[in-house]
């Protein structure tokens, strides 16, 4: 059986959550937000409510993502949650959620930015 993670905030959390939840076959791990999220704004409701809603909807295991990570900028949420589920030593994988659902679109983004002449334009600007 796989293990899916989904690093998160539930911010509050949202039909669309359940669905996500819903789509996933296998364990699901939630690393979630506390009670402040990206960019140190405090969450609409406590994380005890928002993992409940979770556990509700489907999920099996939610964790709280240190503060630290919780309230950097998307690109410090992001490594921070991946960080912790790598270091769970337990996720075969990772599941999230985008506003087009179209994977080759995210996945052609993801190699433009990794590129030099990117980097080099990022830098000069």
């Amino acid at each position: 059986m796989n293990t899916v993670g989904i690093i998160c905030e539930y911010n509050p959390f949202h039909n669309g959550h359940a669905k996500q939840l819903g789509a996933i076959n296998g364990v699901k791990v939630c690393l979630m937000s506390g009670n402040y999220v990206q960019r140190g704004e405090p969450a609409l409701l406590d994380k005890f409510t928002r993992a409940k809603a979770a556990v509700l909807c489907g999920a099996d295991l939610v964790l709280e993502l240190p503060l630290t990570y919780a309230i950097a900028s998307a690109e410090g949420f992001a490594r921070g949650g991946v960080e912790v589920l790598t270091r769970l030593g337990c996720i075969d994988g990772l599941c999230f959620g985008s506003e087009s659902g179209e994977i080759e679109d995210i996945m052609s983004t993801a190699r433009l930015l990794l590129t030099e002449p990117f980097r080099a334009a990022l830098r000069s600007e």
